[in-house]
């Protein structure tokens, strides 16, 4: 005869199970969320931006000052400087104060990012887009869903991205197209790794007992990381898919 205790311990085990599941589901629900919203905000903001530059098929004060003026210099580094404030102030920051930091860097990356209009067509680049979109989801899905730890190969593609930047470096004096060719391929093997990857290392940070400000900073970093894979890969996806004007 079963004993009535162990029937009891595995349903409080089955609903609380439930329970991690549920709060793991809503967690990552908000961080796809806010990874969206982020590439949403860039995309609004570099037609915006690339609207102003122009009239009349000719550069405005506007346009002169993001794509002429030593300004550009500044709106290139901009994104770089708010991840670093983002990444070592997160902890000491409010949620909300974090999700506008993200919010603001967004932006700065879609004005960043207007400029890639002056160098592709309007039609290539929603192309490119959606493939990128596609890709990325089928690849966050597998992070999501698979038993296998993928850490030994995010250490691998960490290495590799730091090589992938010394080699862009090393790019600008040399310009060569073989090695840009190399680099952009390779950029799209590292960042599609890194967005499986990168998602699994999210849900593994997930912690049922985290109050409201360390899940929110955890989602908001979560999305961050995603939507740095998402603009990486979509940008080195430009390169073979889209047509220059």
């Amino acid at each position: 005869m079963s004993d009535p205790r162990n029937f009891r311990m595995q349903t409080a085990g089955a609903r609380a199970d439930a329970a991690v599941d549920q709060g793991l589901r809503a967690y990552m629900l908000r961080v796809y969320n806010l990874m969206a919203l982020g590439v949403a905000i860039t995309g609004v903001a570099a037609f915006l931006a690339f609207q102003f530059a122009f009239a009349d098929g000719q550069l405005t004060a506007f346009g002169q000052a993001i794509y002429v003026s030593p300004l550009k210099y500044l709106i290139m580094l901009a994104p770089f400087g708010m991840v670093l404030f983002l990444s070592f102030r997160i902890n000491s920051m409010s949620v909300s104060a974090a999700q506008t930091t993200f919010w603001v860097y967004a932006a700065l990356m879609g004005l960043s990012l207007s400029s890639i209009m002056l160098i592709y067509t309007g039609q290539s680049i929603v192309r490119t887009f959606f493939v990128t979109a596609a890709s990325f989801g089928a690849l966050s899905l597998y992070g999501y869903t698979t038993k296998r730890s993928l850490s030994a190969m995010g250490s691998f593609l960490v290495m590799g991205l730091f090589g992938l930047i010394i080699a862009s470096i090393v790019n600008i004096f040399f310009a060569s197209s073989a090695l840009q060719f190399a680099i952009s391929v390779i950029g799209v093997l590292i960042f599609a790794g890194l967005t499986a990857y990168d998602t699994q290392r999210i849900k593994e940070m997930y912690f049922e007992g985290d109050g409201f400000e360390a899940a929110g900073r955890k989602a908001i970093m979560g999305a961050l990381t995603l939507y740095l894979d998402f603009v990486n890969l979509f940008l080195f996806m430009l390169r073979f898919l889209g047509n220059r004007n």
